[in-house]
């Protein structure tokens, strides 16, 4: 099992096909996907193909329990422009029993650091659902900035929603990580 972020109670490994299963279950369950704001199912057979492609322009793992080896859920960079230093940013713990016990938070720390540390990135955005208010939440715990709305542009369950616009620079995460750090000591 490769490893290559590791926090105190997950890690975070490269995508697997044998991860299809997993991603099958919540990537069928209307809740999940309209909280995400994807529109479409999957079968089986486009999520194991999906996992065999390389894009140039993302980088996607697993996260993974480290006491059971469950992957619990995903996280990566996609639209990635290393040239302007730029990328969106994406997690999902799908499940409410994985939720509000600190992976999340381990997560965005292990990512913000691969991002504004190995890869000289200098800006994370992140386009949120306005109705799924707990992400919101985290979003702005975590460091990110509402920067805009994209007023009306998702469509889910008969109605129109807005896109919450959010992004973290890389100096707002080293104020962040050093007042954190500070804390602990």
């Amino acid at each position: 099992m490769t490893k290559f972020l590791e926090h105190k109670d997950i890690y975070l490994r490269p995508q697997q096909e044998e991860d299809a299963a997993f991603f099958y279950t919540w990537n069928n369950d209307a809740l999940t996907r309209g909280k995400i704001g994807e529109k479409r199912s999957k079968s089986l057979l486009q999520i194991q193909q999906s996992l065999n492609k390389q894009r140039s322009d993302s980088i996607w793992f697993s996260v993974v329990k480290k006491d059971s080896d469950e992957v619990i859920g995903e996280t990566g960079f996609l639209r990635m422009d290393p040239d302007n230093g730029c990328s969106d940013f994406s997690i999902i713990l799908p499940y409410a029993a994985q939720q509000h016990k600190g992976y999340g938070k381990q997560v965005v720390e292990l990512m913000f650091a691969y991002a504004f540390g190995y890869l000289h990135l200098h800006r994370l955005a992140i386009g949120v659902v306005d109705f799924n208010t707990e992400a919101l939440q985290f979003y702005k715990r975590v460091g990110f900035q509402q920067e805009g709305i994209y007023e009306e542009s998702y469509y889910y369950d008969f109605k129109y929603h807005d896109f919450i616009m959010m992004r973290i620079l890389k100096q707002e995460y080293l104020r962040l990580y050093q007042a954190e750090c500070k804390s602990r000591t």
